[in-house]
């Protein structure tokens, strides 16, 4: 496959492949990772390009990490290890997340050209890097770092 392909055509080569291995744990994550981008297409009426498609895992993301805490207080072991297996999956079509050094760096020059001075200026940051870090950063420790950039400057 070429490195053109689009990231709905790779998922759709991943659930082929995965059908023909008879891997039915993956054949059904990556059903359900289908099914959400196409259920967002219909709904919109659109095709969704590599961001949006982004965007959509993303939320996958963290509906399955609340569920995982959630199934390990409760000691449900069994539906635990499921999403940590569905975790692993989806993070495997996300672009290589960036460190917390790398995130500094982009929320300080995002400050700096936003002219960002206290919290109230959170969201002109959030605003001008959310793009730039769609896919490769959790966005909620994206904005506990702003936060606490915004409240020592």
């Amino acid at each position: 496959m070429s490195d053109a392909a689009s990231l709905k055509e790779r998922i759709t080569e991943d659930m082929k492949s995965a059908m023909r291995a008879g891997d039915k744990s993956r054949l059904g994550a990556v059903r359900l990772i289908l099914a959400a981008i196409k259920q967002l297409e219909v709904d919109q009426r659109v095709t969704l390009s590599d961001a949006q498609c982004f965007a959509v895992l993303e939320k996958m993301l963290k509906q399955r990490r609340d569920s995982l805490s959630q199934f390990e207080a409760a000691g449900r072991q069994e539906l635990a290890a499921q999403e940590s297996f569905e975790i692993d999956l989806i993070q495997g079509y996300l672009p290589t997340q960036l460190n917390e050094a790398e995130l500094i760096k982009i929320i300080d020059q995002a400050v700096a050209t936003t002219n960002a001075k206290d919290i109230k200026d959170m969201g002109k940051v959030m605003g001008a890097i959310k793009s730039q870090l769609q896919g490769r950063a959790d966005m909620s420790a994206v904005s506990a770092i702003i936060k606490s950039r915004l409240s020592i400057s």
